[in-house]
């Protein structure tokens, strides 16, 4: 578990912005969210074009840290074994809050900013869980939060977490592990969505592994007796898992996808290699499923004859809740409101609808209004590893509506709303709301303690320990 920081500045004399020009905070954001908007929309073209997978965001990563550098932040790259990860800070004494910035895009979700499906010409992948938005939306967040800083005088420090790989690659796991979250008051980041909210909420836990399985190549007609099939065992592991799933706890997620299957049917494969993921509410629950599922793989390749390797590729825990910044999120994004739409942003709403169904029929409008707050924790059934960053340090998030609602993630629709003016409305909203949330932060620390004796009640007699265990990142777990 982190170490708490002494929180000296607590006793401090507080600046605030009442030594700042007659205007509140929130207006005080709309205008600086204005004045660095083309830089925000730049890095979230710029990552939507590239479409960098996980680990491989070279110009995504190098864009961010150039705009921080070039407003005065100290920017330290390749951290946590990543080359691609980095920390960028600007400040000096008080309260230090991190900002979460997302980067990575997946794989096979090429599409065009249009209304229907069509991939781009000679592009593979595809920004369609909106972390190009992500990334804009938190380093303009942080922009303004650095001029409010700046121009109050107010005590503190800004950071930016550049976290890459979360699809499936776990970045911040290792940022975690290798304790750069240790001196950070607060945690704050969002993600895009089909609406606008800002409740308290957790996440499914998560662990990945790919399966590898090596027989004995053999003609697959004259001589089947020869080999021994990789493919079968890779079959085999699959049936037995399907059959797994009737006897697993409720909310348990499994998903695979065979990612080498053989070169030709004429030939038994020597080589295949299956790609698995387990989720669940709990981390204890995961890894009891996950020995399961080991003896699964075992069994596999005893009754094939085969023999199979383990190698462990992401691992997540579910997000730790905080209900007194989630209440400070919330009142923050309802001083800026919901999302109007155009008339051009209508017509494209319109053509996407049908291909998404009775959801978004039901969902439609929704991207005016901003969800009243709860205080009952929903479970989403995602995993993120924000969760692994939330048992460090007391965390918050908020979504808002970057794609036509009733838009599923990990969606061609997701992809083409995040390319156009409907993402990057959502993306100003997102901003906007962050960098209100940390301006009052700054300005009430009672709040900032408020939330670590939250986070302490509820970390008390957990034991963090990363689901990755001492693995080093998985940097070509895309290849």
């Amino acid at each position: 578990m982190r170490t708490l920081s002494k929180i000296l500045w607590a006793t401090l004399p507080f600046c605030t912005h009442f030594t700042f020009a007659a205007q509140d905070d929130a207006t005080f954001v709309k205008n600086a969210i204005a004045d660095h908007q083309s830089q925000m929309e730049n890095i979230s073209d710029s990552l939507w074009n590239w479409a960098e997978v996980g680990y491989k965001e070279t110009q995504s990563s190098a864009l961010m840290q150039t705009v921080l550098r070039e407003h005065g932040f100290n920017v330290e790259a390749g951290v946590a074994g990543m080359p691609t990860a980095f920390v960028a800070t600007w400040g000096g004494d008080g309260p230090v809050i991190g900002m979460l910035a997302e980067m990575d895009a997946l794989p096979g979700l090429s599409q065009q900013a249009i209304p229907e499906k069509k991939p781009q010409s000679g592009m593979h992948n595809g920004h369609a869980c909106g972390h190009h938005l992500f990334a804009g939306g938190s380093v303009g967040a942080a922009l303004v939060v650095k001029d409010w800083l700046e121009a109050t005088g107010t005590g503190g420090q800004i950071r930016v977490y550049g976290t890459p790989a979360e699809e499936g690659g776990s970045g911040k796991v290792y940022m975690a592990r290798e304790g750069l979250f240790d001196d950070v008051d607060v945690a704050l980041h969002w993600h895009p969505g089909d609406g606008n909210s800002a409740e308290a909420s957790s996440t499914l836990a998560n662990k990945s592994a790919k399966f590898r399985f090596r027989g004995i190549a053999a003609h697959a007609a004259a001589a089947p007796e020869r080999g021994r099939s990789a493919l079968d065992a890779v079959e085999a592991m699959n049936m037995m898992v399907n059959m797994m799933r009737e006897h697993v706890p409720d909310r348990t997620r499994i998903h695979y996808v065979i990612t080498n299957g053989g070169a030709a049917p004429n030939i038994v494969p020597d080589f295949a290699e299956v790609y698995y993921y387990v989720r669940s509410p709990e981390p204890e629950v995961v890894l009891s499923l996950w020995k399961r599922l080991e003896k699964i793989a075992e069994a596999a390749a005893l009754g094939t004859e085969t023999e199979m390797e383990e190698e462990v590729v992401g691992g997540t825990w579910n997000i730790l809740p905080n209900l007194t910044l989630a209440r400070q999120m919330d009142s923050s994004m309802h001083a800026f409101g919901g999302i109007s739409y155009s008339a051009e942003e209508e017509n494209f709403a319109d053509k996407v609808r049908p291909s998404l169904g009775k959801p978004a029929m039901k969902a439609k409008g929704q991207q005016s209004e901003v969800a009243e707050f709860s205080e009952d924790i929903p479970v989403w059934s995602a995993s993120t590893d924000v969760g692994d960053v939330s048992w460090q340090v007391p965390t918050a998030g908020l979504r808002a509506a970057t794609w036509v609602p009733g838009t599923p993630p990990h969606s061609w629709q997701a992809v083409a709303a995040g390319g156009m003016s409907i993402g990057k409305k959502g993306m100003t909203l997102a901003a906007s709301t962050l960098a209100l949330t940390t301006i009052k932060l700054f300005e009430q620390p009672a709040v900032i303690e408020e939330a670590k004796a939250e986070f302490d009640r509820r970390a008390s007699d957990v034991e963090y320990e990363a689901l990755l265990g001492d693995r080093k990142p998985a940097l070509n777990y895309r290849d």
